[in-house]
């Protein structure tokens, strides 16, 4: 989920603040309101998924995820990108040509690369929880070949942290880009949002989809109207001058990746909101997965953490918790935080051609010990 800079001022979520002393009754009766008053007109206006950029075949299709092999090489050990499950598809890290995160790992080493490419939730799969997407991802690096090195982004990186954690013998090495772990150790957008909001009111989001959150409604209330054009710009850092032909294929490139989304499970949702935000459990070490309960500290993988900083959905401290709380010697543990927001990491020219090739670099080489740099520095491989 991506919140525009620019609509803070009109977009009701901020709003909500005002409301947190209404009984949940009547918050959850305020929000349906404006849900279902934003869902009218809207069958119909469903925009054409986003198109993939870079070639690649279907290795593996499931009704959760397709698998996504772009391998230009077997060599090496397999790399999966855990792209997130949220609001927006997962061509987010394959946008447009010099904003591909697929290319710039490929590029850089990473030839034998695998992406997930979550699927909109359908009617029969409303009940679907967090346990069938960790058992679906588990399928994928079956399907690969253990061991792999993982690459968990925003909310794929809680899944991915989780995973490794119930299957440390199968993740050869781990990087945690903008994920939200311990979600209270410092005030986000999202974090804000979820323990300032009465689950009533998020019971409410599932109710009135029929058991499913519907993106194209929830994106309506979250971020009303268009991103402007040097918004876009200043994200995807461009230098691609406005009225030109080439900026204006990758502004209609992100705008098609924003504007068409993904449905959610009411269950995974309502999960992910009360296990994640509220409960903070991922980093209470009280998370439970596929039946067991997950201690990080199974974690012994060398680990990368890369957060933004200028995140408004995440904020560094969020992510940078992680070293605190899993198993892995702190020499082979590497931090960096970029000079740019949320989307910057995954779409940001600057960041996917000079940091992302570092960690690359890092993937490939034997572990050896980290050399952590101040916030905004790119730190050459170890």
């Amino acid at each position: 989920m991506y919140e525009p800079d620019s609509r803070h001022a009109s977009n009701p979520a901020f709003m909500w603040p005002a409301l947190f002393a209404a009984s949940a009754s009547e918050m959850a009766a305020h929000f349906a309101k404006q849900f279902t008053s934003l869902a009218i007109g809207l069958e119909g206006e469903t925009p054409p998924p986003p198109q993939w950029t870079t070639p690649h075949r279907v290795a593996l299709k499931l009704k959760t995820v397709r698998l996504r092999d772009f391998a230009t090489s077997s060599d090496g050990p397999p790399c999966l990108l855990c792209t997130p499950f949220a609001l927006h598809g997962s061509t987010l890290s394959d946008l447009a040509a010099g904003h591909s995160l697929v290319v710039a790992l490929r590029d850089a080493g990473a030839t034998n690369l695998f992406v997930t490419d979550w699927q909109s939730a359908s009617p029969e799969m409303r009940f679907l929880g967090i346990d069938d997407y960790l058992a679906d991802l588990n399928v994928l690096i079956d399907e690969i070949g253990a061991p792999v090195d993982l690459i968990g982004l925003c909310q794929g990186g809680w899944m991915a942290l989780v995973y490794a954690a119930r299957f440390p013998g199968k993740v050869r090495k781990l990087v945690l880009a903008a994920a939200p772990v311990d979600t209270k150790a410092a005030p986000s957008v999202l974090s804000t949002l979820a323990n300032g909001t009465a689950m009533e009111v998020f019971q409410e989001i599932v109710r009135l989809g029929d058991g499913l959150v519907v993106g194209s409604r929830v994106l309506k209330l979250w971020g009303p109207g268009a991103v402007e054009t040097e918004e876009i710009r200043q994200l995807l850092e461009s230098e691609e001058s406005h009225g030109s032909s080439g900026f204006a294929r990758l502004e209609a490139a992100f705008r098609d990746w924003y504007a068409w989304t993904v449905d959610l499970p009411g269950r995974y949702f309502l999960e992910t909101v009360e296990k994640l935000y509220k409960r903070n459990e991922i980093a209470a070490g009280t998370f439970e997965a596929l039946g067991s309960r997950i201690n990080l500290k199974q974690i012994e993988a060398p680990l990368f953490l890369l957060a933004a900083g200028h995140d408004e959905l995440v904020t560094p401290p969020q992510l940078f918790a992680v070293e605190r709380l899993v198993g892995t010697p702190p020499h082979h543990i590497r931090r960096l935080s970029a000079d740019c927001r949320h989307l910057g990491l995954f779409m940001g020219k600057r960041v996917l051609h000079e940091i992302w090739p570092d960690i690359v670099d890092w993937l490939i080489k034997p572990a050896t010990i980290a050399r952590n740099r101040p916030a905004g520095e790119i730190q050459p491989a170890a």
